[in-house]
């Protein structure tokens, strides 16, 4: 289906401000689950690291089922997905107060709520692309900003429901008002799509000749069956089974009813379907062998296997204090009273100030995208090793606010990508990446918890998680060096490949 010009405007502010609630709506209990997280601890009384799995896999299904939910939307269209997953946030979230366990919460909360955040981040994404092209980057930034911002907001709002209502009253208010996401769905008006003529269906003369043998091979089986009948019904005459005669007699009948134009042109369809639904399967054999063909050769690509690697690291290391600073803070044994805004809050907040900052600094020309982010990677290290250390609320205010600017460097990351595969292959490259991206936020906090039942302590843990980080952007460092472009100046010359970055040192203009 062909879609109409993007209007880059009109309705698509529209768009993007229910977009911008969608995210916020969808969002905000997930990535503010750090504020659940204590109270799961105290009810179920289960370890950290299995408790944990909670929120890790809330953050990390809608990513690992990203193929999937980018299917839903191309079949389905944006607005039908989207209010299909607001029932299925809202009902999650609902279901999750009743959760007699954590096996069940398990289900409801992270993998019912999981998948339907990430077929909502796909719809919204989607439908606002559609919408615009020239100011594509402006759009996708403001929306990207709303589940920043319901990271904020529902780290405090959660917080308050449950020293109001409880936690199972908390979780049916806040499944209740992710019901908004429906009328949010109902005002994603689709693009009209343009009015194009359809392909012709192939005739049957297109068809080669090896495939017509299904006529030599019956054209006289009609004669033949007719000559038999004929030959029964004369020894029939001297047969006693007048029942019999009268049976041959009508089959004989019915096949001389059958008109020569008739035959020939079921012959024809027989003939022009089969040849179709083979060549169907070709082809789909035929691309499926070039999908797996294109992932060899991104992974032959030194930057972009390094690059896999750094983000599954980073996950593992930069998504756990996001859903455990609560509890840092107190196995630190700070008091709630001193904890004036929630670190969770914290985060959020200066994870949109860092996505708007990081993007301003992308578009810059004498800037290293690449470098840019190697070099969050660096300082996510340092900050998350420096945790241990912290032991009153103000530090561990200033190193949340620092590890969510540096987590803005989401917004940059589709640069790199793009700058390393080139344009063409972006969306093959952003889905390898996103899935290892969402394999590193499900594994990330249960392995910190793990850490901390085993040792009783979070020293362990994040120093565990720094190494990941740090190890991860060196690694990435490494791969793109200036040094590893001049001993591959012949390839390029032979295969030149004009939308692959160059990384070479920024320069001030």
């Amino acid at each position: 289906m062909v879609f109409q010009k993007p209007p880059d405007g009109g309705w698509g502010w529209v768009i993007v401000l229910i977009s911008f609630f969608t995210q916020f709506l969808c969002y905000g209990s997930p990535l503010a689950v750090g504020v659940l997280y204590l109270e799961w601890l105290d009810k179920f009384g289960e370890g950290k690291g299995k408790t944990a799995w909670v929120g890790s896999l809330a953050g990390g299904v809608g990513l690992l089922a990203s193929p999937i939910c980018s299917s839903c939307v191309s079949a389905f269209g944006a607005r039908s997905v989207t209010i299909f997953s607001g029932f299925m946030v809202a009902g999650g979230l609902m279901i999750s107060s009743f959760a007699p366990n954590i096996y069940v919460l398990l289900c409801s909360y992270g993998i019912v709520v999981g998948l339907g955040c990430g077929l909502l981040y796909t719809a919204t994404v989607t439908i606002t692309c559609q919408y615009f092209d020239k100011r594509r980057g402006l759009a996708l930034g403001l929306i990207s900003t709303g589940s920043s911002v319901g990271l904020f907001i529902y780290a405090a709002l959660q917080k308050e429901l449950i020293e109001l209502y409880g936690l199972d009253g908390c979780l049916l208010l806040v499944g209740a008002l992710s019901l908004n996401i429906l009328a949010c769905g109902s005002l994603m008006r689709p693009l009209q799509s343009s009015s194009s003529t359809l392909p012709d269906k192939p005739s049957v003369e297109k068809i080669p000749d090896q495939y017509l043998i299904y006529n030599e091979k019956e054209k006289n089986v009609d004669e033949e069956n007719i000559k038999i009948l004929e030959k029964a019904t004369n020894e029939g005459k001297s047969v006693p089974c007048t029942d019999c005669k009268q049976d041959a007699l009508t089959i004989k009948n019915s096949l001389l009813s059958v008109t020569p134009k008739e035959t020939a042109t079921y012959k024809k369809k027989v003939v022009e379907q089969t040849y179709l639904c083979k060549q169907f399967a070709k082809k789909k054999w035929h691309l499926y062998l070039d999908y797996w063909e294109e992932t060899l050769e991104l992974f032959k690509n030194k930057v972009f296997s390094s690059l896999f690697i750094a983000i599954f690291f980073f996950d593992i290391g930069g998504f756990p204090p996001s859903l455990l600073m609560e509890d840092i803070a107190r196995s630190s044994n700070i008091s709630e009273e001193e904890c004036i805004i929630p670190l969770i809050s914290i985060i959020g907040i200066m994870t949109a100030i860092g996505k708007l900052v990081l993007g301003i600094l992308a578009d810059f020309a004498w800037i290293n995208t690449l470098y840019l982010y190697v070099l969050t990677l660096i300082l996510t290290a340092v900050a998350l090793v420096l945790i241990p250390f912290a032991q009153s609320y103000i530090t561990l205010a200033i190193l949340s606010g620092v590890l969510g600017f540096l987590t803005g460097n989401w917004s940059i990351f589709p640069y790199v990508t793009t700058k390393t595969v080139g344009i063409e292959k972006l969306t093959h490259a952003y889905g390898i990446l996103m899935f290892f991206a969402g394999l590193g936020n499900s594994l990330g906090p249960p392995i910190v918890g793990w850490f901390y039942d085993w040792t009783k302590s979070y020293n362990i843990a994040f120093y565990f998680s720094g190494l990941c980080v740090l190890s991860g952007g060196l690694l990435l460092l490494v791969a793109a060096l200036p040094c590893w472009n001049s001993t591959d100046n012949s390839r390029q010359s032979e295969k030149p490949h004009p939308n692959i970055y160059s990384y070479t040192g920024a320069s001030i203009a």
